[in-house]
């Protein structure tokens, strides 16, 4: 069954006009026809199962029929601080690190980073890695979508007061601690760009309470470690 993300109050027993986004994916583009049924969901838990009832050439609407309130998160809340990347690196990342359940993704610029983003000139680009991560959700079964939040410079991120108790980075050749062994379910994982993070980032990282975290005897590329490392805490706190 189709599973859409929609930006609106949803309530059993209601009827509900389609969001722009709703209407052009189910209507324009797959054809759905009066008493289709879907699953949408709008990020506050749960997920609804609805029903097609009037199509209009501009706009369609649904009755919702029922909730079911199963919660596919992961057992843990993990911040990934992820050095951006070009390309369609970035967006794997964040589309993967959603499939894998992270909580929210703060984009980080640093020494090697290879790009940088303007304000209002590339809020396009924020809103299409949103969009990015709404998709994966749709598609693997979660119902929360992450915030990605708009970048800030790493030395910025790791002053921040708001970072949980549990912060690992990824540092590859490191010196390392027990990781795992008693890491909080609430964590902040910070992963470099391509070329990794320079010696004083990952000592900046360690004096603001980041443990070293070697993930194997490979240095990843940018956009495979969160999916390594995500993979790797889905399987320590499911066990």
């Amino acid at each position: 069954m189709n599973r859409f993300f929609i930006e609106a109050d949803l309530h059993v027993d209601t009827q509900l006009l389609l969001t722009e986004s709703v209407f052009h994916h189910w209507v324009r583009v797959l054809r759905a026809q009066l008493n289709d049924q879907a699953v949408f969901f709008n990020g506050q838990g749960g997920e609804y199962h609805v029903r097609l009832i009037e199509i209009n050439k501009k706009n369609a609407t649904v009755q919702v029929e029922a909730f079911d309130a199963t919660d596919r998160s992961p057992r843990f809340k993990a911040l990934l601080g992820q050095v951006m990347s070009k390309g369609d690196r970035m967006d794997y990342a964040i589309q993967k690190a959603t499939e894998l359940g992270v909580d929210q993704i703060q984009l980080l610029t640093s020494e090697r980073c290879e790009m940088r983003l303007k304000y209002d000139r590339d809020q396009k680009k924020l809103d299409h890695w949103q969009s990015v991560a709404i998709a994966a959700c749709e598609q693997c079964g979660l119902n929360r979508v992450p915030q990605i939040l708009a970048p800030i410079a790493l030395h910025e991120w790791l002053q921040s007061d708001s970072l949980p108790a549990t912060k690992l980075v990824l540092a590859p050749e490191k010196e390392q601690s027990p990781v795992l062994q008693h890491a909080n379910q609430a964590l902040a994982l910070l992963i470099g760009p391509e070329g990794g993070l320079s010696e004083s980032e990952i000592s900046a990282a360690n004096q603001a309470g980041f443990i070293n975290w070697c993930i194997g005897e490979r240095v990843l590329r940018t956009e495979t470690a969160p999916v390594v490392a995500l993979s790797i805490l889905n399987y320590h706190f499911s066990a």
